[in-house]
């Protein structure tokens, strides 16, 4: 995923030794943002995700979680209240929210809110809406590649998609202190570019993704998927889920182009009202005007991209043939969900803080 940044200074004229200085001093900083302004993780981000994952939801148990945050609690009222539905009757159980949202729906919106809310602080609202983007599409199609591919947990490999590029929170928050101070930025494609990270900060969002899985207690699996998604050969844990999310990440690399999100008014309201994100194609036009490339279409035969097989190299070239197909469906279904979801989220955390 690309987050615009102001045009880094040219590194030409500073003498190596100054730059190794920079990168020290950065590092350090970095380090002292990971071990002492790390913010805690919602305690029912995992607990709602687990209750509407479940074959039989229990809409009391996820009503009674989700009231704990009344901020959460306005954000999905407020999207069953809009005029995407067109109800009648104004809505104001949770229960009734979450039977009208749907389970897919509900559990975006949920994540989302609660997530942006935990980065919403530091990081600015348009870098913040592109990373949650890239992030919901990455989680929603590894969930649709596990269910492809038999892979056993699907649960477990949304949450890892929605959360593999956590670690570069730390950094946005870095260059943005470091832009207030006036000093020296990183090239404006450092984002999601490992090679770049490491010569700027002295460690990659992997690393720093890492630190974190580590400091919140998650699963080996986790934090196998936070260090290697880049290099999913690497895994050690669970070198299938490393590879699941990789694909999702890679897919979405080669068909999203950077732009900043449609205002929630200008979601197609056709697009968003199914309750499983299954919606019409979009034309090239909307597409572009969604803020992606028009998906090229794959011809039957023509081989699939080589990093399904470097990710998953298990699948065989029919499987390969068939998950890109899928893939290419799924996006175009699930871009105005995550795109409503993430805007009314968005606007709703906006007017709580005006409050």
């Amino acid at each position: 995923m690309s987050i615009p940044v102001h045009p880094a200074n040219s590194l030409l004229s500073t003498s190596p030794v100054r730059l190794a200085a920079e990168q020290e001093r950065r590092k350090k900083r970095l380090t002292g943002i990971l071990s002492q302004d790390l913010p805690t993780l919602p305690a029912y981000v995992m607990d709602l995700n687990a209750l509407l994952s479940s074959p039989t939801v229990d809409l009391k148990k996820v009503g009674k979680v989700i009231r704990t945050d009344p901020s959460l609690s306005a954000q999905v009222l407020r999207l069953c209240n809009s005029a995407l539905f067109g109800l009648r009757r104004r809505v104001i159980s949770i229960e009734q929210a979450a039977i009208l949202l749907g389970t897919d729906r509900l559990r975006t919106l949920v994540l989302t809110c609660s997530l942006m809310q935990f980065a919403g602080k530091r990081v600015p609202g348009p870098q913040l809406i592109a990373f949650w983007q890239h992030s919901f599409l990455t989680g929603l199609l590894s969930e649709r590649i596990a269910r492809q591919i038999d892979y056993f947990e699907k649960e477990q490999a949304y949450l890892c998609g929605l959360l593999h590029d956590i670690g570069q929170l730390p950094l946005s928050i870095l260059v943005l202190e470091e832009e207030a101070k006036n000093r020296r930025l990183p090239p404006s494609n450092w984002l999601d570019n490992v090679a770049l990270e490491r010569e700027y900060f002295g460690m990659d969002h992997c690393k720093v993704g890492r630190w974190m899985a580590v400091a919140w207690n998650f699963m080996p699996s986790f934090i196998d998927v936070f260090e290697y998604h880049h290099a999913p050969e690497r895994a050690e844990h669970d070198p299938y889920l490393v590879g699941i999310v990789a694909t999702a990440d890679q897919f979405l690399m080669t068909q999203v182009a950077p732009a900043e999100l449609l205002p929630v008014s200008e979601v197609s309201t056709e697009a968003a009202s199914s309750e499983t994100g299954d919606v019409p194609g979009l034309s090239s036009e909307a597409s572009a005007c969604a803020g992606t490339a028009p998906i090229p279409d794959v011809p039957p035969g023509t081989e699939p991209p080589s990093f399904i097989q470097k990710c998953l190299p298990r699948l065989s070239e029919a499987e390969r043939q068939a998950l890109m197909e899928m893939l290419q469906t799924e996006y175009i279904h699930l871009l105005p969900l995550v795109q409503l979801g993430i805007a009314n989220a968005n606007s709703v955390a906006e007017e709580t803080a005006n409050s």
